[in-house]
C-alpha cells in the first residue's frame, strides 16, 4: 500500500464517506464511555476527524501494522482512547463491537489509555507530553533501518504546556526529522477550563521559533486536512498542523464544554446525543456483550522484533590494567557498533547522548560512527523516551548518561519504556558515592531501589572492566530493557586466588549468577565500585584471623534463592554497597532469603544511611562510616 497523501486527490465520495463515518465514530465514543461510566469523550470527539483521515490514507492497515515499513501514527494524548479504538475498529484492525463493549473493563486490552497490545497502536501513552519524543525515536529507527516511514503524531493543546515537547521539537529540527507531521487538537479546553486561563502560551510561535513549519486548518474539515497533509510532504522540515477543533464536536449540548473532557454522558443524555447524530441506540446489546467478556492474558502480549546483533569478541583486560568501568563500556560499545555497521543484515545500533559523550565514553562513536550517534543536548526526558521508542522499531538503543539523570530524573520515562516493552540499554555512569566531589545532589544512591520498581528492567552492576565488557555485549544481544550501572573512578581488574583475572577469557557472563571472589566463613555480598573495598575488608579481617567470603552480586534483582542459601552457613551475613542501605542489595538479599523459606540469618547492612558529602570517594566513605577499616571493625563486633 502506498502513501495516498502524495499520489492521490481526495474525491467527493471519499469526503462524504468520511463525514458519515465520523458520525458513527462519535456515536461509538459516546456509547463506550457511557457504558464504562468513565472516560474522555470531549477530546475524543474533537480528534476523531484527524484520526479517520490518517488511518484511511496513511501507509498503515491491518495487514502491515506489525511490519517495519509502515507509517506510524502516535497518539500522545492517550486519554482520547475512545477515538483511537473507534477509528481503528472501523478500519478493520479489530472488531469494533469488542472495543465498545470492553472499554475500560478489567482484563480487556481496550484500556482507559491506549496500549501497544492493541493492533494499530504504536505507543502506550502515560503522562502527557511524551508522544512527540516517541515519534522522533521512530523516525530515527526508520532512518537506520532504511524503511523511512512517515511519522504522524497527534497531541492535545493543553499538553503543549509540557516541557518535554519543547525538547522533542528541537531534537527533530537538529536531526532533520523531516518525515514527522504533528497535529495539535486545538479545542482550547483542558480539564480545568480554557487553556489560556490555565497556562497561557503561543503554540504556533513556539513551533515556528524552533524551526517547524506550521499550518493552521479547520480540524473537522476533511478536505482541508487532506490538502494540508499533502502540502506538508513538500516541506523540507518537520511540520505541525494546528487543527482548530471543538470539544464535544457533533453533539450540540456537549460542544465547547470543558466538563466533557473527562465526563461521560448518562444513559438519558446518550439517548439524546445519538438521536442528534442519527445513530441507533443499541447500548443494551453492548451491555450484554460486556457481561460475556472472558479475560485472555495472551491478548496483552506486546509485539517484539527479532534482532541480530553481532557483539564481537570480548576484550580481556590484564590485572595490570588501570581503567574505569565506563571506559570498558565505551570500548565494548564501539566494538559492537563497528561490527554492526559492517554488515547491513545486522540490527542497527543507535547511541543516544545528553551532552556527556566524553564522560560516559561514547565520544569515539560520536567521532567515528556519527550516523548512529544522536546528540540531544541537556534534554534527558526526551532522550529517554526517544531512545526507548526507537528500540521497538527495529534497532537496539543505548542511552548513556549519569545516574541521577538517566535513572532519577527520567524515572517516569523509563517506567513508560518498561510498559511499552522496549529494547533499551540504559548505561549510567557516575553512580553512587563514587562520584565523590560532585556532592550529594549528583551521588545516585538509589539506582537499584528506583529501577527495581519496574518489572521488566534487568539490572547489571559489574565489578571491573572485564565484567563490564561482557555485560555490555550480553545486554546488546538479548532483547529487553537493561540498566548497566558503573561508577566514575578507575577500578582494578579483579583477580582470583590464582592472581589471574577472575572475569577474563574463561569467564562467561550469566545474568543472575553471583560470583565468589574470595572464599571464607562469613558471607559479604557486594557489587560494582564497592568490590575493591570489600576485598580490602577481607584482607584486614584475614590479618585478624577472621575469614570473609566476598560475593559479587552483579545482578541484584535476579538473585536466585537456592544459590543464595548455598552460600550461607553462618548466623550473620553482611552486605556492602554505596547505595541507600534500605533499598539496595541488603533488602534484596533479605527478601530472597525469606522467599526461599530457609532460616534467615541476621543481616548487617553497610551502605548509605543519609545523603553523603562532597569529597574524594575514600574520604566520603570514611565520613559515612563505610570505609574498609570502619566496616572491618563493625564486622568484628557483630561476630563475637
Amino acid at each position: 500500500m502506498t502513501n495516498r497523501f502524495t499520489d492521490h486527490e481526495i474525491t467527493d465520495k471519499e469526503l462524504a464517506d468520511l463525514e458519515s463515518l465520523a458520525k458513527t465514530c462519535r456515536a461509538d465514543i459516546l456509547k463506550m464511555t457511557t457504558l464504562a461510566a468513565s472516560g474522555h469523550p470531549g477530546g475524543s470527539m474533537s480528534s476523531i476527524d484527524m484520526l479517520l483521515l490518517l488511518y484511511k490514507f496513511a501507509n498503515i492497515n491491518p495487514d502491515n501494522c506489525r511490519s517495519l515499513d509502515r507509517d506510524r501514527i502516535i497518539v500522545s494524548h492517550g486519554h482520547t482512547s475512545p477515538s483511537v479504538y473507534s477509528a481503528l475498529g472501523r478500519n478493520g484492525f479489530f472488531d469494533i463491537d469488542e472495543a465498545i463493549s470492553q472499554f475500560r473493563l478489567a482484563g480487556s486490552i481496550f484500556e482507559g489509555h491506549i496500549e501497544r497490545s492493541v493492533p494499530g497502536v504504536e505507543w502506550s501513552t502515560g503522562n502527557l507530553g511524551q508522544g512527540l519524543s516517541a515519534g522522533c525515536g521512530m523516525a530515527i529507527s526508520g532512518r537506520l533501518t532504511g524503511n523511512d516511514p512517515h511519522i504522524y503524531v497527534l497531541m492535545g493543546d493543553g499538553e503543549q504546556q509540557k516541557g518535554q515537547i519543547s525538547e522533542a521539537r528541537r531534537f527533530a529540527v537538529k536531526h532533520k526529522l523531516n518525515n514527522i507531521t504533528a497535529f495539535v487538537d486545538y479545542n482550547k479546553l483542558q480539564i480545568s477550563g480554557n487553556i489560556e486561563d490555565i497556562m497561557p502560551q503561543n503554540i504556533k510561535d513556539e513551533y515556528t521559533a524552533d524551526g517547524w513549519m506550521v499550518f493552521e486548518v479547520d480540524g473537522h474539515n476533511h478536505k482541508q486536512l487532506f490538502d494540508t497533509i499533502k502540502k506538508s510532504k513538500e516541506v523540507d522540515r518537520p511540520v505541525m498542523i494546528l487543527a482548530k477543533t471543538i470539544m464535544g464536536k457533533g453533539v450540540s449540548f456537549m460542544e465547547n464544554i470543558a466538563g466533557y473532557h473527562g465526563k461521560p454522558l448518562s444513559e438519558e443524555q446518550l439517548e439524546d446525543a445519538l438521536a442528534e447524530l442519527g445513530i441507533e441506540n443499541n447500548l443494551e446489546h453492548y451491555k450484554k456483550m460486556r457481561k460475556e467478556f472472558r479475560f485472555n492474558a495472551k491478548q496483552h502480549k506486546i509485539p517484539e522484533y527479532e534482532t541480530a546483533v553481532n557483539t564481537g569478541q570480548p576484550k580481556d583486560y590484564t590485572i595490570e590494567t588501570k581503567m574505569d568501568n565506563r571506559s570498558a563500556f565505551g570500548n565494548a560499545l564501539t566494538d559492537i557498533v563497528q561490527h554492526n555497521s559492517l554488515k547491513k543484515s545486522n540490527t542497527p545500533v543507535a547511541v543516544f547522548d545528553c551532552d556527556l559523550a566524553g564522560s560516559v565514553k561514547t565520544d569515539k562513536i560520536k567521532k567515528e560512527y556519527s550516523e548512529v550517534f544522536f546528540e540531544s543536548g541537556i534534554q534527558e526526558h526526551h532522550t529517554a523516551t526517544c531512545s526507548g521508542a526507537a528500540s521497538v522499531n527495529g534497532v537496539v538503543s543505548f542511552f548513556a548518561d549519569f545516574g541521577v539523570f538517566g535513572i532519577d530524573e527520567t524515572y517516569n520515562q523509563q517506567r513508560l519504556n518498561d510498559i511499552n516493552g522496549t529494547n533499551l540499554k540504559v548505561v549510567t555512569t557516575h553512580l553512587g558515592m563514587d562520584v565523590g566531589e560532585d556532592g550529594k545532589t549528583h551521588q545516585c544512591i538509589d539506582y537499584i531501589g528506583t529501577l527495581r520498581n519496574l518489572f521488566g528492567f534487568k539490572i547489571i552492576i559489574p565489578a571491573d572492566p572485564n565484567q563490564t565488557d561482557k555485560a555490555v555485549r550480553y545486554a546488546a544481544r538479548n532483547y529487553g530493557n537493561f540498566l548497566i550501572g558503573v561508577g566514575r573512578s578507575k577500578t582494578p581488574v579483579i583477580s582470583g586466588e590464582n592472581n589471574k583475572p577472575l572475569f577474563g577469557e574463561d569467564y562467561n557472563f550469566e545474568y543472575g549468577k553471583m560470583d565468589i571472589l574470595r572464599n571464607g566463613e562469613y558471607p559479604m555480598f557486594t557489587h560494582g565500585a564497592m568490590v575493591p573495598y570489600a576485598l580490602e575488608v577481607q584482607k584486614i579481617l584475614k590479618e585478624k584471623n577472621v575469614s570473609l567470603k566476598v560475593i559479587n552480586v552483579s545482578c541484584p534483582v535476579a538473585v536466585d534463592s537456592k544459590e543464595l542459601n548455598s552460600l550461607i552457613d553462618t548466623d550473620v551475613i553482611f552486605t556492602y554497597e554505596d547505595h541507600n542501605k534500605h533499598t539496595g542489595i541488603g533488602s534484596l538479599i533479605a527478601d530472597k532469603l525469606l522467599d526461599g523459606g530457609e532460616k534467615c540469618p541476621r543481616i548487617v547492612k553497610f551502605g548509605a544511611d543519609k545523603y553523603a558529602y562532597s569529597g574524594k570517594p575514600a574520604e566520603v566513605f570514611k565520613l559515612m562510616g563505610i570505609d574498609p577499616e570502619s566496616v572491618a571493625e563493625k564486622i568484628l563486633k557483630n561476630i563475637k
